[in-house]
């Protein structure tokens, strides 16, 4: 494997590992339980809410290659982008805070509008909350483990 991708998929797992991890505690920390249907959530993005909830094994790893997809489509596009903005200038802890906040936008203001998942009122503490791990377990891995695969001049 070549080593931009291997430094982009491992990027993948690790950025969406640290999200999904999150999204666990997050749900555990609002309700004090663990959820078992993260996964069908997010392919309910896809199928619906209906369909997604009754559904077995298949709708839960459908939910797994949405979201490890939505990462690596977050890491490629951030390594894409490294060199023709030269991001390796800014200092990289701030690059990944905002590309955080940019992923925070992309998903809330374009991908779940155009999903299937029910569309709820806009939540300031709920945004805050979404946006913090977007910028800390999305754009701060990806940026970090750009900025070190650029920095050996590959």
């Amino acid at each position: 494997m070549k080593p931009f991708f291997k430094a982009v998929l491992l990027t993948t797992i690790i950025a969406g590992t640290l999200d999904i991890l999150s999204a666990y505690t997050q749900v555990y920390i609002s309700t004090g339980h663990v959820t078992k249907k993260m996964f069908n959530y997010i392919a309910s993005g896809a199928l619906g809410m209906e369909s997604a909830m009754s559904g077995g094994w298949a709708v839960i790893v459908l939910g797994i290659f949405f979201h490890y997809f939505i990462a690596f489509a977050f890491t490629l596009f951030f390594f894409l982008i490294y060199k023709k903005l030269k991001l390796g200038s800014f200092n990289k802890y701030i690059v990944g805070l905002v590309y955080g906040l940019f992923a925070w936008f992309v998903m809330n203001r374009i991908v779940l509008p155009l999903s299937n998942l029910t569309h709820t009122p806009f939540n300031l503490k709920n945004a805050i909350i979404q946006a913090l791990i977007l910028m800390f377990m999305i754009g701060l891995p990806i940026s970090l483990r750009a900025y070190n695969y650029f920095k050996k001049g590959v």
